[in-house]
């Protein structure tokens, strides 16, 4: 049978969306906002979707994805080419553009290699093509969510508490999410009585995202400070962390937001299990293991204020990695949409993945 058959109604649960495409131009709700002003803001070109991109306007490893696809639609109307062929070199700079925005989320290149294929093999109806291709990534990225949600909460028992950090929701995708989905369809199934989300220094997606989101839904969610969260699982209320990822390497080591590899560190003392939930766009079967994943680091000055207001003396230095790498050893089970991996490794990648 498959896993959705019995599956509750998804949009009961998911009544976010994050990317909206016009037809003239690419409307992103502005996270950086929320969740105390709620709109969205208009790329009528490329440079906008990657300067969004880099501001966190749009955030969230699928939705870079998508949000660069519909980039290159952008791109392709300032450009004159007979063919795709002749398309693809004249926008390669506005794809490079693109590409530089966020390096460590490998759904961003993704997205733009299969534009760039499409491209390749498309005649005169190359702008068509594309954007039949922007609109499959968006819809196939929102199934796969569905399906991940679905088979990641059966998993977990019934009654269980689970944690989760960052935002891994219907903001950071097309919609329902990717550890949010699962805590989406574990709550409508009753196998999750409790949410605890942590805050996510610096920019507090937890806090001003996850929180939010959930509340939308009508789902429940308790607000911890990061640094309580062994704490939390030392109490008992915490059987699972569920958290998403930003590239998952050939052995089943995973980049996601900082602060992830402390949390299954604690989650392995404790007795707690920790489940990533991702796409398998996000699966990079080229890199080896997490040693090889270049890690994003952004402006200390994030570290050294509040809501532009400093809150740290003057003459203090921060760093500021936006990713860490958590070992596959300390990962019970890898969700995507074409299965489970658990107790990940390199062979048990493999035989999900391939080489």
């Amino acid at each position: 049978m498959d896993i959705l058959d019995d599956a509750f109604d998804f949009d009961r649960y998911d009544h976010v969306r994050p990317i909206r495409w016009t037809g003239d131009a690419l409307e992103l709700l502005d996270q950086r906002h929320l969740p105390f002003e709620v709109g969205y803001a208009a790329c009528r070109d490329s440079d906008e979707v990657a300067a969004a991109i880099h501001a966190l306007t749009v955030r969230g490893a699928p939705a870079i994805g998508i949000a660069a696809a519909w980039g290159v639609v952008l791109a392709a109307r300032t450009i004159e080419a007979g063919d795709g062929a002749a398309a693809l070199h004249a926008l390669q700079p506005a794809l490079e553009r693109l590409n530089a925005a966020r390096p460590t989320a490998v759904n961003l290149a993704w997205a733009l290699a299969r534009m760039r294929r499409v491209l390749a093999g498309a005649g005169t109806g190359w702008r068509d093509a594309l954007e039949r291709e922007a609109r499959a990534i968006e819809a196939e990225d929102l199934a796969a969510n569905r399906r991940m949600g679905a088979a990641g909460a059966a998993l977990i028992a019934p009654g269980s508490g689970v944690l989760t950090h960052c935002n891994t929701g219907s903001l950071a995708t097309a919609g329902f999410g990717t550890a949010l989905g699962v805590i989406r369809a574990g709550v409508a199934q009753g196998r999750i009585a409790r949410v605890f989300a942590g805050e996510t220094r610096p920019w507090n997606q937890g806090a001003r995202l996850t929180v939010w989101e959930l509340h939308q839904d009508g789902i429940e969610a308790t607000l911890i400070a990061d640094s309580a969260a062994a704490h939390l699982m030392k109490t008992g209320r915490v059987q699972w962390v569920v958290v998403g990822a930003d590239r998952i390497c050939a052995n089943g080591d995973t980049a996601n937001k900082i602060g992830t590899y402390q949390l299954a560190i604690a989650a392995r003392h404790h007795g707690v299990k920790f489940m990533v939930v991702a796409p398998s766009s996000t699966v990079d079967m080229d890199t080896a293991s997490g040693e090889l994943i270049e890690i994003e680091e952004r402006d200390p000055a994030e570290l050294l204020a509040f809501r532009g207001t400093r809150t740290v003396a003057e003459g203090v230095d921060a760093w500021n990695p936006v990713f860490d790498v958590t070992p596959h050893a300390l990962i019970d089970a890898i969700v995507t949409e074409r299965g489970v991996v658990e107790r990940p490794d390199v062979d048990r990648m493999r035989a999900v993945f391939g080489r």
